[in-house]
């Protein structure tokens, strides 16, 4: 294993994404010094000369490769073909050219979507080739997990330490909370938000509500994404999330409790679930770096409830 020298070059791509800032942030909180925050703003990941810029620019030592283009369901439905080009580009040529600049770690994410649509729940990592993803969001999963093969073959030709984690549903504070592009969560709470200031008494949800997933919140990943960094240089991907399940049916009822809102749900069953079984089984995380996601489900809500409506009308702060 590579011990970890906290003054040595860190870059970050997708610095100002939703994962990246929690992840800066616990970054700086570990006494990381040197790191080198990207966004769109400052290099285009999708051009090869920009990101072969990017290394001669600041010489990494270390590579955390955040950035993608995300979504939720209808966002993938309505653009599947930007979901998976932009994602397979950058990332390839990202990793393709931290290799040839001498990065010493390269640490990446994928979804959980990237599981076949089938696998059994809590899903295992040896469940990732046995069958295709969710139809809905397949050109971002299948995108995603050729990180994977990229990463092993890399390593396999170059010695490249290319380390790739797979976190489960995310959710908690500097998510998109647009209600056409986002996730379940941060999208529920601008509706019900929103609807207690226009005196709304329903709100209307995608599908049944009998899906089952398992929301972990973003400060753990972040940590457990620290916690790889430092203890962790083999070749095998492993889920990071918080082992429980719920049915989004719960989740509604739970986020409609902590908001105080006793309106109906209205439940759009002509819109698509989503797979229906989808846990994770966090025992590999738990060997490789000895971590576990510690956040229950109802204090992670209540801290992106709160961040929410603290920062719901601050220029900047939510993406709405």
């Amino acid at each position: 294993m590579t011990k970890i020298d906290k003054t040595k070059i860190i870059a970050v791509t997708g610095s100002t994404g939703f994962l990246g800032r929690n992840l800066v942030s616990c970054l700086e909180k570990n006494g990381y010094k040197n790191l080198v925050l990207l966004s769109s703003d400052d290099y285009d990941l999708l051009e090869q000369m920009q990101v072969r810029q990017l290394f001669a620019e600041h010489n990494p030592d270390i590579v955390i490769h955040l950035a993608a283009l995300v979504g939720g369901i209808k966002a993938n439905m309505d653009r599947p073909a930007d979901f998976f080009y932009q994602n397979l580009i950058m990332q390839t040529m990202v990793m393709h050219e931290a290799n040839k600049a001498g990065v010493k770690k390269y640490l990446t994410c994928i979804g959980g979507c990237s599981y076949p649509s089938n696998a059994p729940s809590p899903i295992k990592e040896d469940e990732m080739w046995n069958g295709y993803p969710q139809p809905e969001s397949a050109g971002y999963s299948i995108s995603k997990k050729m990180n994977i093969v990229q990463a092993q073959v890399y390593r396999e030709q170059y010695g490249f330490n290319a380390v790739v984690t797979v976190p489960g549903n995310i959710y908690g504070p500097h998510d998109n909370f647009s209600l056409t592009d986002s996730h379940v969560i941060p999208a529920l709470i601008r509706k019900i938000h929103e609807a207690k200031l226009q005196g709304t008494t329903e709100i209307h949800a995608w599908g049944t509500g009998s899906p089952v997933r398992d929301f972990v919140y973003v400060k753990d990943v972040a940590n457990a994404l620290v916690k790889t960094l430092e203890k962790y240089d083999g070749k095998q991907f492993f889920n990071i999330s918080s082992g429980h399940q719920v049915t989004i049916k719960k989740l509604y009822e739970c986020v409609a409790n902590l908001m105080d809102f006793s309106g109906r749900i209205v439940w759009d069953t002509d819109k698509p679930d989503g797979q229906m079984l989808k846990g994770f089984d966090v025992t590999l995380m738990n060997e490789l770096i000895g971590f576990k996601c510690r956040t229950s489900l109802i204090d992670g809500l209540k801290e992106t409830i709160d961040w929410f409506i603290e920062n719901y009308n601050k220029q900047g702060c939510v993406r709405l």
